[in-house]
């Protein structure tokens, strides 16, 4: 298929940066478009035409997908206090424990403020940086060229990244021998633009006079972090952690960001045609959060503390959470139940009408009135369905339910 490199279409580039990796000559780099996502750029002077590109490009050249029956998993972390630090329920900490047993490097993106960026470590006590979702496309760097390096050596790679992340690094690899490393995908639902945190940013400096340190899109706000009793799964806040030390907590449903990025706005050109948003999948493991637990499977709920779906889409991927295990507590879940919560799984996002319109606002507007005029209040029907009657109180009168039935079978 002609791609990105041939007719500039932007809808073709996943921004995975992989033929910047392996270019020979230095010749292609990533440049900012107006919207603010990365897109490659040759150097006419130094490109030799070796075509090296157009191969390792996972648009040009999609990897073959694991076709196995899939087995599905949900349930969270025994340990309370990292199931806390994590956004769901903690199953890639689980996960690395089980694969990382000796010689190992992992994989995964981290953030230095509002940068994110794909980078490794050599021991698991530093998992932590690889925690909480970012909700911004990470800089691969030389991530790919590493973890071919670090394979070659002979060590143990587990790699985690967005789908056509982990296409980008298997189109890469193509070739080479992948015995020993282990691709981890998060279920992906479109990366936002950086524009709109740019403009919550300014808004900051303006108000506060300081600009973020750091920024937790799904805090979970726990009152006991060792061993969380009444989490805030479903009702997590934006954290904002500014320079001067003050934080700032903004709930869910009242959070501009999720109002104006659910409503596919400003999501990068590829998203809305990903290819690689299907029931298979290029990863050995996709993980996301176990949407609808309190539905189908209502006793892996937890207190509201975070629960995880891990689907493994390869007999490696099987093994290894089969190792996993021990460190979890849940059980194997119905694949095609699982499914139905996971729409990012089944096909990709759409394409708001108005996505030109806002991408045009959010790159020239003041951030209090942009989120007038994009971001939607909640429903009085959905902070019923929320607060007064939501997934709590549901799995609440379950429990209740379950255990009166108990007492009568006794």
């Amino acid at each position: 298929m002609v791609g990105y490199l041939v007719d500039k279409t932007k809808s073709k580039c996943f921004g995975c940066e992989a033929c910047v990796q392996v270019c020979p000559k230095d010749a292609i780099c990533m440049a900012e478009d107006e919207e603010r996502f990365c897109y490659p750029t040759v150097n006419a002077n130094l490109c030799v035409e070796c075509g090296l590109c157009h191969k390792v490009c996972p648009y040009e050249n999609q990897p073959e997908r694991y076709v196995e029956e899939k087995a599905a998993f949900g349930g969270y972390l025994k340990n309370g206090r990292i199931r806390a630090e994590s956004t769901s329920g903690g199953a890639f900490s689980a996960i690395a424990e089980a694969y990382c047993d000796e010689n190992y490097v992992i994989f995964g993106a981290a953030a230095d403020g509002l940068q994110v960026y794909h980078t490794f470590i050599t021991d698991k006590s530093l998992l932590a940086k690889f925690r909480k979702s970012k909700y911004s496309q990470s800089h691969m760097g030389t991530a790919y060229k590493d973890v071919k390096r670090f394979l070659h050596d002979g060590k143990k790679v587990l790699f985690s990244g967005t789908p056509c992340q982990i296409a980008g690094l298997k189109a890469f690899l193509r070739g080479c021998d992948q015995e020993r490393l282990l691709t981890v995908e998060v279920i992906c639902e479109g990366v936002p633009t950086p524009h709109y945190v740019d403009r919550y940013n300014e808004w900051l400096q303006t108000k506060y006079g300081s600009s973020i340190k750091s920024l937790d899109y799904r805090y979970k706000d726990a009152r006991l972090l060792e061993s969380p009793i009444w989490g805030k799964w479903d009702f997590q806040v934006m954290y904002t952690s500014l320079k001067s030390n003050k934080t700032i907590k903004k709930d869910r449903w009242f959070n501009p960001f999720w109002s104006i990025w659910l409503s596919h706005l400003m999501s990068r050109p590829s998203c809305y045609e990903c290819p690689y948003a299907t029931v298979d999948r290029n990863a050995d493991i996709s993980l996301g959060d176990l949407w609808g637990v309190h539905l189908y499977c209502p006793e892996l709920y937890g207190h509201n503390a975070g629960a995880s779906l891990v689907v493994c889409n390869s007999s490696k991927g099987q093994q290894v959470l089969k190792k996993a295990e021990q460190f979890l507590y849940g059980h194997e879940l119905d694949f095609k139940t699982a499914l139905k919560y996971q729409s990012p799984m089944r096909k990709h996002i759409d394409m708001n009408p108005n996505r030109t319109e806002f991408m045009k606002d959010v790159q020239s507007m003041e951030y209090k009135s942009l989120c007038k005029k994009w971001a939607k209040p909640p429903t009085l029907k959905l902070l019923y369905q929320k607060y007064i009657w939501g997934n709590r109180q549901k799995v609440w009168l379950w429990n209740l339910m379950h255990k009166n039935k108990k007492a009568e079978e006794i």
